[in-house]
Formats: C-alpha cells, structure tokens, sequence
C-alpha cells in the first residue's frame, strides 16, 4: 500500500483570454510577437482563447510560439471568418479562436453563434482522460468580443448578443460545463448584458468566479481586476485612457465551482500582469507604481508593448486522470515509447547496480498484479496481456523512486 498515495492526484488546467488587439494588422508596435511569445511562456497555459485576431497568418503565427514555448502537442480549433456582420458591411477583421494542448484536451466539434454584431464561438472539449469513453468529461468553451463604447444604444446591442447566446444555450444538458471568455465591454454588473449572463432564469447560470460584482469603471476598490488600458501614450494602437476598466472577463457556469468532473480552482482567478496596486489607477502598466510581487517589470513592458488590454486567467482542476502525463522516467527506471500498452510493456534500466532485484505492477487499489525480476539485462519486455484493461504503476520496492504509470 506504499505506493497508493500517488494515485490520488488531481490533474490541473491554466486557462487565458486576451484580447489581441488587432494581431496581426496593427502594426504601431513593430515585432509584437515576440512580446507574445514572452507572455506566454511565461504563464504557459493549456487553453488560450483570443479575440481580435485579424486572419488565419496571425493564428499559425501564435500556434507556432504555443508549439515552440509550451508544448508541441498544441493546436488551435479551425480559424473562422465571423459572419455575423454580414448584412452591415462585412468587414471580417476581428476574429475569435481557441488554442488547447490536444494531450489534455480533445476538440470534438466547433460551431459559430451568429447575433447581430459578431459571433460567439463554441468549442466543444473533451477531456483526454483514461475513462474518456465510458465516463466522458465535457468542457464548453465560448468565446465572445460583445459591442464596444458607453451609452444606451451599445448597452442595448450588448444585450441582444447575449440573448442570442442565451438562446443557443437552451438546448444544452442543464448539468453542461459552460466557461465564456471573452471581451465583454461593460462597464457595471447591473448592465443588462451582464445581469442576463447571470439570471437564474436562464438554462445555463454564469458566475463571475473572481467573485468582483459591482460598478467596475472608474472605481479603485475593483482595481485588482481591471483589464484595460495598459497605456496612456498615443501611438500605439487601441485605448490609452490608462488603468481604470474591468472588460475582459472568464465566466463559468455556475456547477463549476463545485461539481468533481472539471472545476474551478479556487482564488485562481487573476487579472495577468496586474498587481492590484492602487497607485496604478490611470497608469499605464509598465509604470513602477503598478509594481508588486505577482508581476516583473519585465512581463508588465511585454503586456504593454503587445495589447491595450491585459490577459485573464484561471485554473481549472479534474479528479479525472489524464491519458499523456509525464513523465514515463524515473533515475532509476523508464518505461520506452508510450505508457499506452497493447500486450508488452517495454522497460529501460538506467541504473547498472540498484538496491532492489524486482519491479512491481501495481493496480490502483495498490494491489500487486505482478513481478519482474531483474536480472543482467538492461532492457526488459514484459508480457501484461493477461492485465485487464485499465491504469496500472510500475514501481521499485525499498525505494523513494515514484512509481510510473501506464494504461493497458
């Protein structure tokens, strides 16, 4: 039973939105991936969902970095022009997408939510789980950039592109994980637009998981979740009214802060390069008054250089275990080519003289199902036909060595 502790593991997920502003079209800020590239690196997420991307170069361009920086399993869901504004003019210049680490995530489907401004995107994810095909777990990602700018017309136009979501989530299981990314451009949480995310009438409840209602614009007791703008210099591109704003939000449905399957991670919830200094009111980002423990200067320049806006984050957890999780090597041990095994398992010795002459298979009771003894060769292949299908762990006896697993 030494080895069963390992077997309780939650598996966790670093979730991003950020509003691009213009990429790759705005031009003001000469080389801005490369102030991407540093973003992301140095926060690593496994789902990054974007909006105001301009076209299908810039999104290779940013799956290029995600691939190169985080992970080369990484992907994006299928670039779509929007087509909501079709009848007003058809410009097609802000798009949305989604990018997910495809060892983690699996996308099964993508559709377009059509209002009367621009669409919602919804990518249905399936979690590459070990039981994925008799207890399967779906996360609904959407993503969304609702009408800009103050007054009651724009609230209005909010108001009905989200009640064509609303609409469009009817037909959704009611237990459905639903996550909304997006820039939502509200200034208050009593906007019509945002009081209908959250009504309880509604199918499908939104909650904010920062737990931060209130009248955002303007108001420092909030400022640890504004979002907008990073400048006040001119010349950049995008807003330079400086820090005073909450607009880019990650909602979840309201079963997320609590159900097993996939949750929110509790006090995860972060505005990405703010400090919550409030000295940093109507500053821009890279001022040493927005200074503080969470965010460098470094990563704030980056922020600064690349978008108006500031990056959301959170995490999500599972009790699920996932198929690919590193690493299949240990100092002593490691299992060659994948952990997903038909019939023989593969095993690697790398040490010449250990302190045991055995490896154990154990399944996730911490029971043994088998032995192997160790003998002059360095390399093993293990019949484990006879092993129902299911998660099992290779381990050393008398030994701190963590046990590796794999899937038969």
């Amino acid at each position: 039973m030494l080895f069963t502790n390992s077997l309780l593991a939650q598996e966790n997920f670093k979730v991003m939105f950020y509003n691009l502003l213009n990429f790759p079209n705005d031009t003001n800020v000469p080389n801005r991936i490369q102030h991407l590239d540093h973003i992301l690196s140095n926060y690593q997420p496994d789902l990054f969902m974007v909006c105001e991307l301009n076209n299908a170069h810039g999104a290779n361009v940013i799956l290029q970095v995600l691939q190169d920086r985080i992970d080369e399993n990484y992907r994006s869901a299928v670039f779509t022009l929007n087509t909501s504004d079709d009848a007003t003019g058809n410009q097609n210049d802000l798009q949305n997408l989604m990018f997910f680490n495809s060892s983690k995530f699996i996308l099964e489907s993508q559709y377009e939510i059509t209002t009367l401004y621009r669409d919602f995107n919804h990518y249905k994810l399936k979690l590459n789980s070990t039981n994925q095909s008799t207890n399967p777990v779906y996360l609904n990602v959407i993503v969304c950039h609702l009408k800009a700018s103050r007054g009651t017309d724009n609230q209005t136009l909010r108001l009905e592109m989200v009640q064509d979501l609303t609409t469009y989530l009817n037909s959704f299981p009611a237990n459905s994980n639903v996550m909304l990314a997006g820039d939502l451009n509200v200034y208050t949480h009593l906007e019509p637009a945002f009081q209908e995310l959250i009504s309880t009438d509604n199918n499908i409840v939104f909650a904010d998981p920062a737990n931060r209602m209130g009248s955002w614009h303007n108001n420092t007791n909030y400022i640890d979740v504004f979002t907008q703008s990073t400048r006040t210099q001119t010349g950049l591109g995008g807003a330079t009214g400086g820090f005073d704003d909450r607009f880019d939000f990650i909602l979840t449905s309201t079963n997320m802060l609590s159900n097993q399957d996939i949750y929110y991670v509790d006090n995860s919830y972060q505005a990405f390069g703010n400090n919550g200094n409030i000295a940093c009111y109507n500053q821009e980002i890279k001022n040493a008054n927005c200074s503080g423990v969470d965010f460098s200067a470094e990563i704030r320049e980056a922020l600064y250089y690349f978008s108006d806006h500031l990056p959301v984050t959170l995490q999500l957890e599972t009790n699920e275990t996932l198929l690919n999780i590193p690493s299949y090597q240990t100092d002593s041990f490691q299992i060659t080519g994948t952990n997903i095994i038909e019939n023989i398992l593969e095993i690697k010795i790398n040490k010449t003289t250990l302190s045991t002459n055995k490896l154990y298979i154990f399944n996730t009771l911490g029971q043994v199902v088998k032995i192997i003894s160790l003998e002059t060769s360095k390399r093993l292949s293990i019949d484990v036909s006879n092993l129902s299908n299911g998660m099992y762990y290779i381990a050393m006896s008398n030994t701190n060595v963590q046990p590796l697993k794999f899937i038969k």
